[in-house]
């Protein structure tokens, strides 16, 4: 396998990984949402997830320690990043899993679009068509489509644009630095600092229970967000976010078994166009090296 598709294989394997880590946050998310505000989450999370990175550093030095050669880029990512959690904290609050996770659909269709002016990644029509397709999926997920406008669907429209951005932005500056982590600890350190500025105003007394909660999500927001960074080095940003949309497969699963929620058969079948749509985006960066390959192999004209 040549260098290239085997990168591409590598990605993928580890954005599904990701999927598993990021729902299993995402269900201590919700059930922390009713009763805590964003900061007193977050406050705790960013903090863990910062000091993660610094001992995982501290055990194996990685070249340039957590020193970054792209400040603006890092801030912007790290600005969005905080954005984007705190908006989906509250979407999970004010809307269903269900419409939450339509405009977790919708990354994909603004990675390709952010992929262009950012990164200068050409995508192709057959990309856009597949990128579609799996939207498509996703609104099979929801058979009564999103009810009126509310300021929940603001708000999930919010965490869209802003995830996805933080994402691009990974991808932008993972292209020059090899160091994941520090693509990691400067949003969640961000994270940390604004979310404790805020936490004397919303802070309620947190029995351990809860902390215990509130740490496990620490720990898995860190492996997800450290797999995410290494998988956007290997993968085009529009051709990872589809492959996200395999988190329905595990909100289903997370579901039924901690919230009691029944799937219909309308949830299995976008499920199924989602996966292709992804798995389809993934050959797709096997392709070119196929044809290559194929040319090389041909006899010349006579």
């Amino acid at each position: 396998m040549t260098p290239a598709p085997a990168m591409a294989l590598t990605g993928a394997i580890l954005v599904v990984i990701y999927t598993g880590l990021i729902s299993s946050a995402d269900g201590i998310t919700k059930l922390l949402a009713g009763g805590y505000a964003a900061p007193q989450l977050y406050a705790v999370s960013g903090g863990l997830v910062a000091f993660f990175c610094f001992i995982a550093n501290a055990i194996k030095p990685a070249q340039g320690g957590l020193r970054t050669t792209q400040p603006v880029a890092m801030a912007l990512r790290s600005v969005a990043t905080v954005i984007a959690g705190v908006s989906f904290f509250y979407a999970f609050r004010l809307l269903p899993f269900a419409e939450v996770f339509v405009f977790i659909g919708l990354m994909p269709l603004v990675a390709g679009l952010m992929s262009g002016p950012i990164l200068k990644e050409a995508v192709a029509l057959r990309v856009w068509i597949a990128l579609g397709t799996g939207f498509l999926g996703v609104i099979c997920l929801f058979p009564e489509g999103v009810h009126a406008v509310t300021l929940g669907h603001g708000v999930a429209l919010l965490a869209c644009v802003s995830g996805t951005f933080s994402m691009v932005m990974a991808r932008y500056v993972g292209r020059t630095e090899s160091n994941s982590l520090a693509l990691v600890f400067y949003p969640n350190l961000l994270n940390m600092l604004v979310m404790a500025a805020v936490l004397p105003l919303v802070y309620k007394p947190m029995p351990l229970s809860d902390f215990g909660l509130a740490v496990a999500y620490a720990a898995l927001l860190f492996g997800a967000r450290w797999l995410l960074v290494i998988a956007l080095r290997l993968l085009p940003a529009y051709t990872a976010t589809p492959l996200m949309n395999l988190q329905f497969i595990w909100m289903v699963i997370i579901g039924a078994v901690i919230f009691g929620e029944v799937p219909g058969s309308n949830i299995y079948l976008g499920a199924l166009i989602v996966v292709a749509s992804g798995l389809y985006l993934v050959y797709d960066q096997f392709a070119p090296n196929r044809a290559a390959r194929r040319a090389a192999m041909m006899p010349p004209a006579e």
